[in-house]
């Protein structure tokens, strides 16, 4: 855990900073994000080189330590680590003593059940007493709607129903070529699974701010902030699109009977919004990235 220098210091030293220590995978689908997220969040983080355990930030009293992913929640929970960035997925699989601080928004995937193209099943609750290949045992047994017979795999998993190891297969999915590519196909979703902050059960309190932190450059990801030009006549209709979470703000300008309207706007809405907002009277349309958002 974070913790301060033991002993006294001599008259008119100051005391160093705490020490806040986050495990960061050390490779695969979630390392580089997660480094991003240190940068964005602000905190400066040191490049990495490819033997690097441990790296420190310049803007910040905060250490990242690269990890396994998997270990990650072992970690946090042992106070190895104040605080850790894995896949949800791996900490309800490990079941460690953890609290889910913060999800991040990236790494996303679903773990899903999936039987050969040709099965005639159609759902998981057909599958009783299936045997089910996975490398997931703990979030098979806990989520298949049905009781089942586990074959525990680890790699390959989309192999085992052709070697005849399993009747199906509980797994990651992102895309899905995978399992269309083994001759398989989804026929339901156990969990929705992204990158997760995680600290212990009484996580350290710059933990929680860095949660916070973490928080506001999600959420900005996610936003565009809009400004335009209209005609008081329009305002309504314009402001009936805008789908943000408040009110736009709304500026007289110099010309009359002309207003600016500014507002967030979820970014995943830009595609259809900007074409009704120039039909109901909009010009000089803007949309800029957000850094960060904090309320």
């Amino acid at each position: 855990m974070a913790a301060s220098g033991r002993g006294r210091l001599p008259a008119g030293v100051a005391a160093p900073a705490q020490i806040l220590r986050v495990a960061v995978p050390s490779k695969g689908r979630l390392r580089e994000p997660a480094i991003a997220l240190l940068e964005d969040a602000g905190l400066g983080p040191e490049t990495p080189g490819d033997r690097a355990l441990a790296f420190p930030c310049r803007n910040a009293p905060v250490e990242a330590l690269l990890v396994r992913a998997d270990d990650i929640p072992e970690y946090v929970q042992d106070g190895v680590v104040d605080c850790g960035i894995t896949g949800l997925d791996i900490v309800r699989e490990r079941g460690a003593r953890v609290t889910e601080l913060q999800l991040l928004g990236f790494g996303a995937c679903t773990l899903e059940v999936a039987v050969p193209a040709e099965s005639d099943v159609g759902a998981p609750a057909e599958l009783d007493g299936a045997r089910i290949a996975t490398s997931f045992p703990k979030l098979a047994r806990d989520l298949m709607p049905v009781p089942i017979e586990l074959v525990d795999v680890h790699g390959s998993v989309e192999l085992a129903p052709r070697l005849g190891l399993a009747d199906a297969i509980v797994d990651l999915v992102s895309s899905g070529s995978t399992l269309r590519t083994n001759g398989l196909r989804s026929i339901g979703a156990l969990l929705e699974s992204e990158a997760v902050l995680i600290g212990p059960p009484e996580p350290h309190p710059d933990a929680v701010q860095l949660a916070g932190v973490f928080r506001s450059v999600v959420d900005a990801r996610g936003t565009r902030y809009l400004m335009l030009n209209a005609p008081e006549s329009a305002l309504d209709a314009i402001c009936a699109l805008v789908p943000g979470s408040r009110a736009p703000s709304v500026l007289p300008l110099s010309e009359p009977g002309m207003v600016a309207v500014h507002s967030l706007v979820p970014a995943a809405d830009v595609w259809r919004l900007l074409p009704a907002l120039e039909e109901a009277g909009a010009s000089s349309i803007l949309l800029v990235p957000v850094e960060r958002m904090l309320g």
